[in-house]
Protein backbone atom coordinates (compact mmCIF):
# COMPACT_ATOMS: atom_id res chain seq x y z
CA UNK A 1 0.00 0.00 0.00
CA UNK A 2 1.30 3.83 -0.68
CA UNK A 3 1.78 5.86 1.68
CA UNK A 4 -0.44 8.87 3.02
CA UNK A 5 0.24 12.39 2.23
CA UNK A 6 0.47 13.83 5.56
CA UNK A 7 2.33 16.99 5.31
CA UNK A 8 2.08 19.38 8.41
CA UNK A 9 -0.08 17.08 10.23
CA UNK A 10 1.20 18.25 13.74
CA UNK A 11 0.10 16.54 17.35
CA UNK A 12 -1.15 18.45 20.03
CA UNK A 13 -2.47 16.44 22.29
CA UNK A 14 -1.35 13.00 24.12
CA UNK A 15 -3.52 10.78 26.41
CA UNK A 16 -3.14 7.81 28.33
CA UNK A 17 -4.28 5.20 30.61
CA UNK A 18 -1.82 1.87 31.49
CA UNK A 19 -1.26 -0.32 34.11
CA UNK A 20 1.74 1.57 34.98
CA UNK A 21 0.32 5.55 35.25
CA UNK A 22 -3.13 6.83 34.96
CA UNK A 23 -1.84 9.64 32.11
CA UNK A 24 0.60 9.76 29.80
CA UNK A 25 3.48 11.72 31.17
CA UNK A 26 3.64 9.03 34.43
CA UNK A 27 3.40 6.17 31.51
CA UNK A 28 5.93 7.46 29.88
CA UNK A 29 8.28 7.99 32.93
CA UNK A 30 7.06 4.58 34.25
CA UNK A 31 8.48 2.68 30.84
CA UNK A 32 11.56 5.01 30.97
CA UNK A 33 12.30 3.95 34.38
CA UNK A 34 11.67 -0.19 33.49
CA UNK A 35 8.83 -0.14 36.36
CA UNK A 36 6.83 -3.14 35.77
CA UNK A 37 3.30 -2.85 36.01
CA UNK A 38 2.71 -6.83 36.38
CA UNK A 39 1.00 -8.67 39.07
CA UNK A 40 -1.13 -11.55 40.02
CA UNK A 41 -5.21 -12.23 38.88
CA UNK A 42 -6.71 -12.29 42.04
CA UNK A 43 -8.58 -15.20 41.34
CA UNK A 44 -7.26 -16.79 37.68
CA UNK A 45 -5.04 -19.09 37.81
CA UNK A 46 -3.39 -21.04 34.79
CA UNK A 47 -3.69 -24.94 33.76
CA UNK A 48 -0.61 -25.96 36.40
CA UNK A 49 -2.50 -23.76 39.15
CA UNK A 50 -0.20 -20.96 39.24
CA UNK A 51 -1.68 -17.30 39.57
CA UNK A 52 -2.24 -15.75 35.92
CA UNK A 53 0.48 -12.76 35.58
CA UNK A 54 -1.80 -9.64 34.25
CA UNK A 55 -0.88 -5.92 33.84
CA UNK A 56 -3.76 -4.05 35.02
CA UNK A 57 -5.04 -0.62 35.76
CA UNK A 58 -4.98 -1.20 39.33
CA UNK A 59 -6.48 2.51 39.79
CA UNK A 60 -9.73 1.38 37.76
CA UNK A 61 -12.84 0.15 39.77
CA UNK A 62 -13.28 -3.44 39.48
CA UNK A 63 -16.76 -2.79 38.86
CA UNK A 64 -16.31 -1.46 35.63
CA UNK A 65 -16.87 -4.41 32.90
CA UNK A 66 -17.18 -5.06 29.55
CA UNK A 67 -17.75 -1.94 27.18
CA UNK A 68 -17.80 0.12 30.31
CA UNK A 69 -14.37 -0.94 31.28
CA UNK A 70 -13.46 -0.17 28.09
CA UNK A 71 -14.88 3.35 27.31
CA UNK A 72 -13.35 4.35 31.28
CA UNK A 73 -9.74 3.77 29.88
CA UNK A 74 -10.28 5.30 26.52
CA UNK A 75 -12.06 8.66 27.80
CA UNK A 76 -9.83 9.10 30.27
CA UNK A 77 -7.06 8.90 27.57
CA UNK A 78 -9.03 11.09 25.33
CA UNK A 79 -9.75 13.46 27.66
CA UNK A 80 -6.11 14.10 28.62
CA UNK A 81 -5.80 14.52 24.86
CA UNK A 82 -8.29 17.21 24.44
CA UNK A 83 -7.29 19.16 27.38
CA UNK A 84 -4.95 21.61 26.19
CA UNK A 85 -7.15 22.97 22.87
CA UNK A 86 -10.92 22.14 25.05
CA UNK A 87 -10.33 25.25 26.54
CA UNK A 88 -9.90 27.48 23.86
CA UNK A 89 -12.85 29.31 22.52
CA UNK A 90 -11.47 28.43 18.94
CA UNK A 91 -11.94 25.16 19.57
CA UNK A 92 -15.76 25.23 19.39
CA UNK A 93 -15.72 26.09 15.43
CA UNK A 94 -12.89 23.18 15.15
CA UNK A 95 -14.62 20.01 13.31
CA UNK A 96 -13.02 17.02 15.26
CA UNK A 97 -13.22 13.12 14.55
CA UNK A 98 -12.84 10.33 16.68
CA UNK A 99 -10.94 7.36 14.72
CA UNK A 100 -11.07 4.41 17.54
CA UNK A 101 -8.27 1.52 17.67
CA UNK A 102 -10.22 -1.51 18.95
CA UNK A 103 -9.39 -5.31 19.30
CA UNK A 104 -10.85 -7.72 16.79
CA UNK A 105 -13.85 -10.31 17.96
CA UNK A 106 -12.84 -12.44 20.42
CA UNK A 107 -14.01 -14.94 23.36
CA UNK A 108 -14.59 -12.00 26.69
CA UNK A 109 -14.84 -8.83 23.93
CA UNK A 110 -18.24 -7.51 24.43
CA UNK A 111 -20.15 -8.15 21.06
CA UNK A 112 -21.38 -4.58 20.99
CA UNK A 113 -17.88 -2.85 21.79
CA UNK A 114 -17.94 -1.10 18.73
CA UNK A 115 -21.32 0.46 19.07
CA UNK A 116 -20.98 0.88 22.55
CA UNK A 117 -17.77 3.14 22.12
CA UNK A 118 -19.46 5.16 19.61
CA UNK A 119 -22.73 5.82 21.73
CA UNK A 120 -20.62 6.22 24.67
CA UNK A 121 -18.51 8.85 23.08
CA UNK A 122 -21.61 10.53 21.33
CA UNK A 123 -22.89 11.30 24.87
CA UNK A 124 -20.01 12.03 26.46
CA UNK A 125 -18.86 14.92 23.90
CA UNK A 126 -21.80 15.93 22.16
CA UNK A 127 -21.01 18.03 19.11
CA UNK A 128 -17.40 18.84 19.93
CA UNK A 129 -17.04 15.54 18.07
CA UNK A 130 -18.64 15.05 14.91
CA UNK A 131 -18.07 11.54 13.71
CA UNK A 132 -17.09 8.49 15.30
CA UNK A 133 -15.47 5.67 13.65
CA UNK A 134 -13.81 2.04 15.08
CA UNK A 135 -11.37 -0.08 13.18
CA UNK A 136 -11.63 -3.55 14.76
CA UNK A 137 -8.14 -4.97 13.83
CA UNK A 138 -6.08 -5.46 17.29
CA UNK A 139 -2.28 -4.81 17.33
CA UNK A 140 -2.07 -2.64 14.25
CA UNK A 141 -6.00 -0.87 13.81
CA UNK A 142 -4.24 2.39 15.48
CA UNK A 143 -2.33 2.60 12.54
CA UNK A 144 -5.16 1.71 9.92
CA UNK A 145 -7.48 4.16 12.18
CA UNK A 146 -4.12 7.09 11.53
CA UNK A 147 -4.27 6.60 8.28
CA UNK A 148 -7.79 6.72 8.15
CA UNK A 149 -7.81 10.03 10.05
CA UNK A 150 -4.70 11.67 7.91
CA UNK A 151 -6.51 11.17 4.56
CA UNK A 152 -9.79 12.85 5.86
CA UNK A 153 -7.66 15.62 7.06
CA UNK A 154 -5.90 15.92 3.88
CA UNK A 155 -9.12 15.79 2.14
CA UNK A 156 -10.44 18.97 4.54
CA UNK A 157 -13.46 17.10 5.66
CA UNK A 158 -12.20 17.38 9.32
CA UNK A 159 -9.95 19.58 10.90
CA UNK A 160 -8.46 17.52 13.72
CA UNK A 161 -8.87 14.15 14.38
CA UNK A 162 -8.45 12.04 17.81
CA UNK A 163 -6.84 8.98 16.91
CA UNK A 164 -7.08 6.78 20.28
CA UNK A 165 -7.26 3.27 20.55
CA UNK A 166 -8.21 1.03 23.66
CA UNK A 167 -7.70 -2.90 24.69
CA UNK A 168 -7.75 -5.18 27.28
CA UNK A 169 -7.28 -8.92 27.81
CA UNK A 170 -8.20 -9.24 31.12
CA UNK A 171 -11.81 -10.79 31.21
CA UNK A 172 -11.31 -14.12 32.16
CA UNK A 173 -12.89 -15.41 28.60
CA UNK A 174 -10.02 -13.73 27.30
CA UNK A 175 -7.17 -15.10 29.66
CA UNK A 176 -8.32 -18.64 29.07
CA UNK A 177 -8.18 -18.40 25.26
CA UNK A 178 -5.03 -16.90 25.39
CA UNK A 179 -4.09 -20.03 27.45
CA UNK A 180 -6.02 -22.26 25.17
CA UNK A 181 -3.89 -20.73 22.31
CA UNK A 182 -0.53 -21.48 24.15
CA UNK A 183 0.18 -17.62 24.47
CA UNK A 184 0.16 -17.13 28.03
CA UNK A 185 3.33 -16.20 29.42
CA UNK A 186 4.37 -18.41 32.55
CA UNK A 187 7.40 -20.28 34.17
CA UNK A 188 7.83 -23.79 34.85
CA UNK A 189 8.25 -26.86 32.58
CA UNK A 190 4.65 -27.28 31.64
CA UNK A 191 3.74 -23.12 30.81
CA UNK A 192 4.93 -20.94 27.79
CA UNK A 193 7.92 -18.98 28.29
CA UNK A 194 7.63 -17.08 24.85
CA UNK A 195 3.69 -16.07 25.47
CA UNK A 196 2.59 -12.80 26.64
CA UNK A 197 1.65 -11.44 29.64
CA UNK A 198 -1.98 -9.97 29.05
CA UNK A 199 -2.15 -6.09 29.67
CA UNK A 200 -5.22 -3.31 29.59
CA UNK A 201 -4.36 0.45 28.04
CA UNK A 202 -6.08 3.20 25.89
CA UNK A 203 -3.77 5.80 24.42
CA UNK A 204 -4.72 9.47 22.53
CA UNK A 205 -3.43 11.51 19.85
CA UNK A 206 -4.98 14.43 18.85
CA UNK A 207 -3.83 15.29 15.16
CA UNK A 208 -4.17 18.75 13.41
CA UNK A 209 -2.75 20.76 10.32
CA UNK A 210 -0.65 23.47 10.79
CA UNK A 211 -3.23 26.03 10.50
CA UNK A 212 -5.45 24.57 13.22
CA UNK A 213 -2.45 24.39 15.34
CA UNK A 214 -2.05 28.05 14.62
CA UNK A 215 -6.04 29.13 15.12
CA UNK A 216 -5.73 26.81 18.32
CA UNK A 217 -2.67 28.61 19.75
CA UNK A 218 -1.25 25.08 20.87
CA UNK A 219 2.56 24.08 20.49
CA UNK A 220 2.87 21.19 18.58
CA UNK A 221 4.64 18.02 20.34
CA UNK A 222 5.71 16.75 16.74
CA UNK A 223 4.90 15.85 13.05
CA UNK A 224 3.34 12.33 11.70
CA UNK A 225 5.84 11.80 8.90
CA UNK A 226 4.33 9.27 7.15
CA UNK A 227 2.18 5.96 8.13
CA UNK A 228 2.61 2.85 6.29
CA UNK A 229 0.36 -0.15 5.90
CA UNK A 230 1.13 -3.54 4.68
CA UNK A 231 -0.66 -7.32 4.73
CA UNK A 232 0.64 -10.38 5.90
CA UNK A 233 -0.44 -13.59 4.88
CA UNK A 234 1.23 -16.11 6.94
CA UNK A 235 -0.05 -15.38 10.11
CA UNK A 236 0.18 -16.68 13.66
CA UNK A 237 -1.32 -19.79 14.85
CA UNK A 238 -0.61 -21.25 10.96
CA UNK A 239 1.85 -23.74 9.87
CA UNK A 240 3.18 -21.52 7.39
CA UNK A 241 6.63 -19.15 8.46
CA UNK A 242 6.62 -15.47 8.62
CA UNK A 243 9.46 -13.78 6.66
CA UNK A 244 8.21 -10.10 7.57
CA UNK A 245 6.83 -9.42 3.66
CA UNK A 246 3.50 -7.65 5.39
CA UNK A 247 6.01 -5.60 7.86
CA UNK A 248 8.10 -4.84 5.63
CA UNK A 249 5.80 -3.67 3.13
CA UNK A 250 4.72 -1.11 6.19
CA UNK A 251 7.94 -0.10 6.85
CA UNK A 252 8.83 0.70 3.57
CA UNK A 253 5.63 2.75 2.87
CA UNK A 254 7.00 4.87 4.89
CA UNK A 255 10.03 5.36 5.01
CA UNK A 256 9.92 6.13 1.46
CA UNK A 257 8.18 9.67 3.07
CA UNK A 258 11.85 10.33 4.40
CA UNK A 259 14.25 12.15 2.26
CA UNK A 260 17.57 10.24 0.78
CA UNK A 261 19.81 9.38 3.52
CA UNK A 262 17.74 10.12 6.63
CA UNK A 263 17.59 7.65 9.29
CA UNK A 264 15.32 6.96 12.08
CA UNK A 265 16.62 7.23 15.59
CA UNK A 266 14.64 5.21 18.04
CA UNK A 267 12.06 2.71 16.94
CA UNK A 268 8.64 2.06 19.49
CA UNK A 269 6.94 -0.78 18.75
CA UNK A 270 4.78 -4.08 20.23
CA UNK A 271 6.93 -7.15 20.55
CA UNK A 272 5.59 -9.07 23.34
CA UNK A 273 8.07 -12.15 23.67
CA UNK A 274 6.69 -13.66 21.16
CA UNK A 275 9.00 -15.51 19.06
CA UNK A 276 6.69 -15.14 15.77
CA UNK A 277 7.10 -11.61 16.32
CA UNK A 278 10.89 -11.53 17.00
CA UNK A 279 11.14 -13.33 13.98
CA UNK A 280 8.71 -11.06 11.51
CA UNK A 281 11.17 -8.24 13.11
CA UNK A 282 14.24 -9.18 12.40
CA UNK A 283 13.91 -9.92 9.20
CA UNK A 284 12.21 -6.79 8.62
CA UNK A 285 15.18 -4.71 10.16
CA UNK A 286 17.47 -6.84 7.55
CA UNK A 287 15.76 -5.91 4.82
CA UNK A 288 15.54 -1.95 5.70
CA UNK A 289 18.33 -1.35 8.24
CA UNK A 290 20.16 0.94 6.21
CA UNK A 291 16.89 3.66 7.23
CA UNK A 292 17.99 3.33 10.53
CA UNK A 293 21.06 3.99 13.36
CA UNK A 294 20.48 0.94 14.91
CA UNK A 295 17.12 -0.93 14.23
CA UNK A 296 17.32 -3.46 16.43
CA UNK A 297 17.79 -0.91 19.46
CA UNK A 298 14.34 -0.49 20.08
CA UNK A 299 11.70 0.12 22.69
CA UNK A 300 9.39 -2.30 23.57
CA UNK A 301 6.90 -1.76 26.35
CA UNK A 302 5.06 -4.79 26.86
CA UNK A 303 7.82 -5.03 28.67
CA UNK A 304 6.26 -3.33 31.85
CA UNK A 305 2.70 -2.73 30.67
CA UNK A 306 2.24 -6.01 29.36
CA UNK A 307 0.66 -6.40 25.62
CA UNK A 308 -1.94 -3.86 25.31
CA UNK A 309 -3.25 -4.68 21.63
CA UNK A 310 -5.26 -2.21 20.00
CA UNK A 311 -4.35 0.22 22.25
CA UNK A 312 -0.54 0.33 21.82
CA UNK A 313 0.16 2.73 18.49
CA UNK A 314 -0.85 6.25 20.34
CA UNK A 315 0.67 5.03 23.24
CA UNK A 316 4.15 4.63 21.17
CA UNK A 317 3.36 7.37 19.26
CA UNK A 318 3.09 9.57 22.60
CA UNK A 319 6.45 7.93 24.07
CA UNK A 320 7.98 8.91 21.17
CA UNK A 321 7.49 12.57 21.31
CA UNK A 322 7.92 12.63 24.97
CA UNK A 323 11.16 10.60 24.88
CA UNK A 324 12.83 13.35 22.50
CA UNK A 325 10.85 16.65 24.64
CA UNK A 326 12.42 14.87 27.89
CA UNK A 327 16.04 14.46 26.14
CA UNK A 328 16.51 10.80 26.52
CA UNK A 329 15.38 9.41 23.12
CA UNK A 330 18.34 9.54 20.29
CA UNK A 331 16.99 12.14 18.45
CA UNK A 332 13.58 13.21 16.86
CA UNK A 333 12.94 10.73 14.14
CA UNK A 334 11.05 7.53 15.36
CA UNK A 335 9.15 4.40 13.85
CA UNK A 336 6.46 3.11 15.44
CA UNK A 337 5.13 -0.55 14.45
CA UNK A 338 2.43 -3.03 14.90
CA UNK A 339 1.39 -6.28 13.79
CA UNK A 340 -2.20 -8.10 14.19
CA UNK A 341 -2.50 -11.78 13.97
CA UNK A 342 -5.36 -10.70 11.39
CA UNK A 343 -2.55 -9.84 9.08
CA UNK A 344 -2.78 -6.15 9.31
CA UNK A 345 1.10 -4.43 9.55
CA UNK A 346 1.40 -0.58 10.21
CA UNK A 347 4.40 1.69 11.00
CA UNK A 348 4.68 5.26 11.15
CA UNK A 349 7.07 7.94 11.57
CA UNK A 350 7.25 10.69 13.64
CA UNK A 351 9.61 14.03 14.17
CA UNK A 352 9.34 15.15 17.57
CA UNK A 353 9.64 19.07 18.50
CA UNK A 354 11.64 20.78 21.36
CA UNK A 355 10.46 21.87 24.40
CA UNK A 356 9.12 25.56 24.63
CA UNK A 357 11.62 27.57 26.21
CA UNK A 358 10.62 30.66 28.09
Amino acid sequence: MPETDTSSVHILGLGASTPVGRNVWASAAAVRAGLSGFSEHPFMVDSVGEPVRVASCRWLDAAYEGGDRYCALLFTAIDEALAAVQKRDQSKSIRLGLAAALPPARPGRPEDLSSTVIAAASKRYGELIGRTLTFEFGHAAGYVAMDGALRSLAAGSIDACVVAGVDSYLPPETLEWVEACDQLHGAGALNNAWGFIPGEAAGAVLLASARVATLLEAHSFGEVIAVGLGRETNLIKTETVCTGEGLTAAFRAALEKLDSGQQIHNVLCDLNGEIYRADEFGFTALRTKERFRAATDFIAPADVWGDVGAAGAPLHLSLAVIAHRKRYGNGPLSLTWASSESGERGAAIIRAHEAERD
